[in-house]
């Protein structure tokens, strides 16, 4: 999943990888950090966001939470998770 100039995402078996550009966030500053979970985990139909004690921004959620929040934003762009995206 590619957008130019805004946002990228690599999605293997192992790893969920997305770098975003922001207007709250300087460069080179990691905004949060995620953990993608099966829809089938128990809890997985709810979105956490948490902070740790170094002020760090720690996420759970689903494959189809993600892109939900990516289609949210860019609304062109019609993401599906399981499908083969530009």
């Amino acid at each position: 999943m590619h957008i130019a100039g805004e946002y990228a995402l690599w999605r293997t078996a192992l790893l969920n990888l997305s770098v975003r550009k922001t207007t709250d966030t300087p460069s080179g500053v990691v905004r949060h950090l995620g953990w993608e979970v099966p829809d089938t985990a128990p809890n997985s139909d709810v979105f956490t966001c948490e902070t740790d004690v170094n002020g760090l921004v720690w996420e759970r959620f689903t494959a189809q939470q993600q892109a939900d929040e990516i289609n949210d934003i860019w609304v062109d762009e019609h993401y599906q998770p399981n499908q083969s995206n530009k």
